[in-house]
């Protein structure tokens, strides 16, 4: 008995000894089959007797730095860097972290007020988290007002690129020289006895008449070329797997849209006529293969009040910018609708982009789901929303919708609609 006791203490310091000295091996920072071993918590080992060059790190002490966005105009390949535009794609996944890839020379733009500060905000979030939080495109405010710094801090603090602030000068949103202010004073009085919408407002013509002919003149949108316009409260519903600015720049586009509808013809009644005369002094600048198809029924003799809505619109600077363009809006504005009538910014956008640019210069995005009140784009096609991981209902889509025009446009392009528009036409 005494013997058998003995044995298994015997066991037990043997078993002891030999737990020690396994404790002893894999504790040790000079064994060598151990060089290079990753410990549990994820520091590394190295031998003493080698110390860690200089620019080794330590990877549970030093974080690996945020990949930083390309810079604009950066001398980069568009080839070596695809966009993601179906999930068959390289990188259509790829939604976390900094986009590779060139950057376009775009901001996005918002008129608002300081009393908008937190619909904008909104709309930012909406911005950020379907898209530019990938991109980190600037961001530039206008106002007619100074902006307050509770505008300032908070737009800031949400926007991923660089924020920009603009006070738009007195000239660019006044009554010209030229207009009778009786005159228009009677239009209001008699827009609002027969309650057209903003029929009396004078902000809202100094608004129009600044979105057609001055935002893109403004000092800080003078570095850009291309722009997305972004007004308060409105919701992207989809994902945006790749970059509408690149799309527009590599494919040659100038103007798009995602919601189209006829006009209140109360607002407008003589643009048409205004629009033809100009047409008829310069014809230089109605570009050959036009759109004249989406804007008239009779070859350009009336309007058909067809127009794209520019609350939503990715365009190019350059193009309104140019000679045309402004010799067009100067023309319009001579004539005075803006305060005689109430010429809204989307039909003069609309008729400008229809005549100057050729058909193939347009482009509808499908893909970017869309919401502005009152209406909602959602895009075509149950495979199309899953993919994009969209969160709006197909039944509210507006775009196949008796009142719409986009029908018009995809049958004037020769398009083919996409799969399932029958199925909303009601």
């Amino acid at each position: 008995m005494a013997a058998g006791s003995a044995r298994y203490v015997r066991y037990i310091l043997f078993a002891f000894f030999v737990l020690a000295v396994f404790y002893f091996v894999s504790s040790s920072d000079n064994i060598e089959p151990f060089k290079g071993q990753f410990k549990p918590n994820g520091a590394h080992h190295e031998t003493p007797s080698k110390p860690a060059p200089a620019s080794t790190h330590d990877s549970a002490a030093t974080p690996e730095k945020p990949k930083q966005a390309p810079k604009v105009g950066a001398d980069l390949n568009p080839a070596d860097f695809p966009m993601a535009m179906t999930p068959n794609d390289p990188g259509w996944n790829d939604l976390a972290g900094i986009k590779d890839g060139p950057r376009v020379n775009a901001t996005f733009v918002t008129l608002a007020r300081n009393s908008d500060i937190w619909d904008i905000a909104k709309s930012i979030r909406q911005v950020e988290d379907r898209f530019n939080r990938r991109y980190n495109y600037d961001w530039v405010f206008l106002n007619d007002k100074p902006f307050d710094a509770t505008f300032k801090k908070v737009t800031t603090s949400l926007c991923s690129g660089k924020t920009h602030y603009g006070e738009i000068p007195r000239e660019h949103w006044s009554f010209p020289e030229h207009i009778d202010q009786n005159k228009a004073k009677k239009v209001r009085e008699d827009m609002a006895q027969r309650k057209i919408i903003y029929g009396d407002s004078i902000s809202y013509r100094h608004m129009c008449r600044f979105e057609s002919g001055f935002f893109f003149r403004q000092p800080l949108m003078m570095n850009y070329e291309y722009y997305w316009r972004v007004e308060p409260s409105i919701e992207l519903y989809c994902d945006i797997h790749y970059d509408p600015f690149r799309f527009m720049k590599e494919n040659n586009k100038k103007y798009s849209f995602v919601l189209s509808l006829y006009e209140y013809i109360e607002t407008i009644p003589t643009l048409w006529d205004s629009v033809k005369k100009f047409m008829k002094n310069h014809p230089e600048h109605i570009a050959e293969g036009n759109s004249m198809g989406f804007l008239s029924d009779d070859g350009g003799d009336s309007y058909n009040k067809c127009h794209f809505w520019s609350n939503f619109e990715i365009g190019s600077l350059e193009w309104l910018r140019s000679k045309a363009y402004t010799d067009y809006f100067e023309a319009l504005d001579q004539d005075g609708g803006f305060f005689y009538e109430r010429w809204g910014d989307a039909p003069v956008h609309s008729i400008a982009a229809g005549l100057m640019l050729k058909k193939e210069e347009l482009h509808f995005f499908n893909d970017i789901a869309y919401f502005h009140v009152p209406f909602t784009h959602c895009p075509t096609g149950e495979k199309t929303r899953q993919q994009l991981k969209c969160h709006c209902n197909p039944k509210e889509n507006f775009d196949w919708k008796g009142y719409s025009c986009t029908s018009r446009f995809f049958e004037v392009n020769g398009l083919e609609k996409p799969e399932g528009w029958e199925n909303q036409q009601d």
